[in-house]
């Protein structure tokens, strides 16, 4: 009888040698787990900072658009040719409507718009790099164009934010 209750009890506890085996697996595998969890975080992150970045471009496109699409309804509305005054090393394109003279600038950053001589100034469109209307004439038409680079919030960017909108004066200021 004694024999068997050795022999159980031998059974019933491990040898020495499996404890350390034991310990080491589960080291392991926490580090291999650290890894995994430790990849996942870095990978969400990255999409979580590219989806603010996506958002934040798509509004920046759509206050440009918006911008650009004022400005073109502005010139097609124009009664005379619109002109460019350079003042104080601003540039300002005057354009001459029937409702009175709209005027736009370029200064610290931002686009102002004057819509009449007594109305105050109007923020445009803000964050904005660098702007230049300019005068193109074309065979039957005279276009002018407006080019608009929007500051980015990153120094290392894939794409420069710049737009370039188009507008035809109306048909009586022809060449």
């Amino acid at each position: 009888m004694k024999q068997t209750q050795l022999r159980s009890k031998r059974l019933l506890r491990p040898l020495r040698g499996d404890y350390g085996f034991l310990m080491i697996d589960v080291l392991i595998y926490i580090a291999i787990w650290t890894v995994i969890v430790g990849l996942a975080f870095a990978a969400f992150y990255r999409c979580l900072s590219n989806s603010r970045d996506l958002s934040r471009n798509a509004d920046d496109i759509v206050r440009a658009l918006r911008a650009g699409e004022r400005w073109r309804q502005d010139v097609r509305q124009a009664v005379a040719a619109p002109t460019i005054v350079s003042e104080g090393g601003a540039m300002a394109l005057e354009i001459p409507k029937a409702s009175g003279l709209t005027v736009y600038v370029f200064a610290t950053n931002t686009v102002w718009r004057k819509s009449d001589l007594a109305a105050p100034w109007e923020k445009f469109l803000a964050g904005v790099r660098a702007s230049r209307m300019e005068r193109q004439p074309r065979q039957k038409v005279i276009a002018w164009r407006w080019e608009v680079e929007l500051q980015t919030k990153k120094k290392q960017v894939r794409v420069h934010p710049m737009f370039h909108f188009l507008s035809v004066a109306p048909p009586d200021q022809r060449p």
